[in-house]
This record gives structure tokens, sequence and C-alpha cells, in this order.
């Protein structure tokens, strides 16, 4: 199992929060904050893949459906690509950033087609979900789930995995 595929930048003085706007316009963060929260609450999922496509650069396949309260990256949406006719769960986060004390990393998130991430779920930057996985609820996907897989806990722990 791969570990997370991060870019990763260092930065001096105060922590790397606190330098948000140094590292993404207050513009786009403004923007995608306004469209992550209107679709937290859509329930018609159409709108809300349109919304994802159109205002923030993020490619959702054909008959995925995001439930309500999925909390999508509001800096980095862009770097978000799930698959068709996958599942993500009430109130999961999906991240593809992360701000730390003295660098903050950018990694891509990944969903395969065909995937069930159940709610409460929180994917870090620079993860991988392969095709027809499978996700419990409340997992900390910390690393890459292999196609066919299924995984659960915190930290996160291979199951079984299904032959494809």
């Amino acid at each position: 199992m791969a570990k997370r595929q991060t870019e990763r930048y260092p930065v001096t003085g105060p922590n790397s929060l606190w330098q948000l706007y140094k590292t993404v316009p207050f513009r786009k963060v403004v923007k995608c904050f306004t469209v992550v929260q209107l679709a937290r609450y859509i329930p018609w999922m159409p709108l809300k893949n349109w919304m994802y496509r159109t205002f923030l650069g993020m490619r959702i396949g054909e008959y995925t459906a995001v439930a309500l309260m999925v909390m999508m990256d509001t800096m980095f949406p862009e770097r978000i690509s799930i698959g068709s006719n996958s599942i993500i769960g009430y109130n999961t986060t999906i991240l593809a950033h992360e701000y730390l004390i003295s660098e903050y990393r950018l990694g891509d998130v990944k969903i395969g087609s065909n995937v069930m991430i159940g709610a409460n779920s929180t994917i870090l930057p620079g993860v991988t979900v392969g095709d027809n996985a499978v996700v419990s609820a409340g997992t900390l996907v910390n690393r890459d789930v292999p196609p066919g897989a299924f995984v659960g806990g915190n930290p996160m722990q291979i199951i079984y995995i299904k032959d494809q």
C-alpha cells in the first residue's frame, strides 16, 4: 500500500496556516468556501455535481452521489477527482491540503469508480482510493486504498481485499 503523494512547501516565520493568503488567493478561498457551503446542503445530485465541476474545477464522474454535509477542500478543490457511480457518505471531509507548523503540503485526491466512502470519514491529501473499494464509516484514510479493498478504522487498516 503506497504512502501519500504530497508536495511539501517549507515556510519561515509564523506557522503555515497563519500565512494562508501567501499560498492561495483570498478571492479563491471565498469563492470555494461559498460553493462548498452551498453544495453541502443541496440534496439534488446533478446540481451539486455541476457546481463542483463548474465553479471548483473538480472532476466528478457520472452518477456519483455526494451526500449532505460533505466538506470538500476549500482551498484546492481542483485537486480532487471522483470516478463514476461512487458514493461519498454524509459529513465526510476530503482534503487536498494540510497546513503544518513549518510547512504546508498539497496532494491530489483520486477516488475511483464504484467506490463507497462511509459517513464521517476523512480523506487526507495525496491519497488514491482504488475502484470498487469500500471505506467504512468514521475512517481516517491516511494512505492509498487498493482496488477492491474494504478498509476501516483510525488509523485505517485493510480488512480484506476482494478479487477483481
